[in-house]
């Protein structure tokens, strides 16, 4: 039997060349491992609208959704997901911690000193070696 693939988002955001990261909860599936932002599509939900409400019920903050950055499957214990990355821009609202342990704006030089979740490492390494580029969202 074929298993059904979760499809999940993730947003890229730079900012004054600087990219959003955030850390999972200890109490949350994966715990303690950075992640580009982000998360499950819901039934009747495009990616890019997925992203935007999950933005909002994980940060409180409005985003623009930009172009399609690429996607990476992963294959975990609980299941297979294909993360979806997108750029994104914040447009409005404070950042609030409702679902991340905490946040942080680093270079992409930096990304090598955090422990991303595996399906978000593939998307760390492309930023780092140039191949996803670091630029304002147009």
């Amino acid at each position: 039997m074929e298993k059904k693939i979760i499809k999940v988002t993730a947003a890229i955001f730079v900012n004054d060349g600087m990219l959003l990261i955030a850390k999972r909860k200890p109490t949350a599936r994966l715990p303690n491992l950075w992640e580009f932002p982000g998360g499950k599509i819901e039934p009747n939900e495009t990616p890019r609208e997925c992203l935007k409400r999950e933005l909002k019920e994980e940060f409180d903050i409005d985003v623009s959704v930009g172009e399609y950055v690429g996607s990476n499957i992963h294959t975990y214990d609980f299941g297979t997901i294909e993360l979806m990355a997108f750029r994104a821009s914040w447009e409005k609202g404070d950042f609030k911690l409702l679902d991340h342990e905490e946040i942080r704006w680093i270079f992409k030089h930096e990304l090598d000193q955090f422990d991303f979740a595996p399906a978000d490492r593939a998307f760390a390494e492309q930023l780092m070696n140039g191949a996803i580029e670091i630029q304002k969202l147009s």
